[in-house]
């Protein structure tokens, strides 16, 4: 037990710090990006709405207000067939609009992927972009993005998610420790050459790299790992800023968290090829710690636990191990007594958010192994 407690516990060690201190020594020699801030092709904004009378609106508008030539710029909503006014709206907002907006009604409803599915084809700009239907886009943003896209290397560029209140400010500085880490780990990939995780809601790629996919598949996921399949690059734009409401809400939080698990864990099974190393080596290895065991961390942190309790008798080092895991758990628990509090200390928030996240893809993982899939959800309700 000994050795499969500190076996499990090195496991744990690797996928949160390891992986991040290899991947920054990968890094030291990094790949350029040819960027030209004044290379402005013709894009095509796609938005994918279900039930968003609330939100639609102002998500166009604030397209419509980005700070790029409007006649390069066309926004195609595909409503999922929606049940509210959601339609409605797009069609009034289109009807006075000098920018080219067009809505294409899905019916019956099949998800997102669908959606994305049935509308590339109409798009006409050379680039596409993928915006969530409450995403708003700091005004530059998009110019940020396809800066990008004057390297004939790179095919896929995702921004920078912050979070916001409901009145529109900054949850602190925008980002959660998590995803200070996460967006950390995009930088020393992008500069390795691809990264593996993109945010969804300001994510762009070059039209003809666009592949079909089934109603079942993360776009998110699965769409930037085909294009890194093909040989171009999958680039992180910190500059490219989105704003989004953060869920301050634990069930919802977990219901989404569970979902994108899900879909993750589906998405690598379908692009499985991607995780051989000895075909597409630091791509591969970079696949499978940062994503792969990340999915299935909840493994060792469960072993590690079990086998800790097993052990106890053997030493003083591992009553201060279970005593470190227990209090450890204590202030996940009460981190998720203060979900609401903006000004929720580190110490609470940080073990709350990794509990969330093991736990939901314990969850996930159950429903993969059962076979489960799950192609439509509630906007923000999972």
């Amino acid at each position: 037990m000994e050795t499969l407690f500190w076996f499990s516990l090195s496991l744990v060690v690797y996928i949160y710090i390891g992986y991040p201190i290899v991947i920054k020594l990968l890094a030291v020699k990094p790949k350029t990006i040819a960027a030209d801030g004044a290379y402005q092709p013709t894009v095509s904004i796609l938005i994918a709405a279900f039930n968003e009378e609330k939100e639609i609106e102002s998500t166009i508008r604030n397209k419509m207000a980005l700070d790029y030539p409007s006649d390069k710029l066309e926004i195609i909503v595909v409503s999922d067939e929606s049940e509210d006014k959601t339609d409605e709206i797009v069609e009034s907002i289109a009807a006075e609009s000098s920018i080219s907006i067009k809505l294409v009604r899905q019916v019956p409803r099949k998800g997102k992927t669908s959606g994305l599915n049935l509308i590339v084809p109409k798009a006409t700009g050379d680039i596409i972009v993928f915006s969530d239907a409450n995403s708003l886009y700091a005004p530059n943003a998009l110019i940020e993005l396809v800066k990008n896209f004057a390297d004939m290397q790179v095919g896929y560029v995702t921004g920078k998610m912050v979070y916001t209140t409901e009145d529109g400010s900054l949850v602190g500085d925008g980002c959660s420790s998590y995803m200070k880490y996460e967006n950390w780990l995009r930088e020393q990939e992008t500069q390795v050459g691809s990264i593996v995780g993109v945010d969804g809601g300001i994510d762009a790629m070059r039209r003809v790299l666009y592949e079909k996919l089934n109603a079942d598949q993360l776009p998110d996921f699965v769409q930037p790992l085909k294009v890194a399949e093909k040989g171009y690059r999958v680039v992180y734009e910190p500059n490219a800023l989105l704003k989004e409401e953060a869920l301050d809400d634990p069930d919802r939080e977990y219901s989404m968290r569970v979902r994108v698990s899900l879909r993750a864990l589906w998405a690598l099974h379908d692009m499985r090829q991607l995780l051989n190393p000895f075909k597409h080596g630091v791509f591969s290895f970079q696949l499978i710690s940062h994503k792969l065991l990340r999915y299935l961390a909840f493994i060792p942190l469960i072993w590690v636990f079990l086998a800790n309790l097993y052990i106890l008798d053997e030493g003083g080092i591992y009553i201060l191990a279970i005593i470190g895991q227990l209090s450890f758990y204590g202030l996940a628990y009460k981190g998720k007594q203060h979900t609401k509090d903006d000004d929720a200390p580190v110490y609470y928030t940080l073990p709350y958010y990794f509990t969330l996240l093991n736990v939901a893809c314990l969850h996930a993982t159950w429903r993969y192994i059962k076979g489960e899939k799950q192609v439509i959800w509630k906007p923000r309700a999972g």
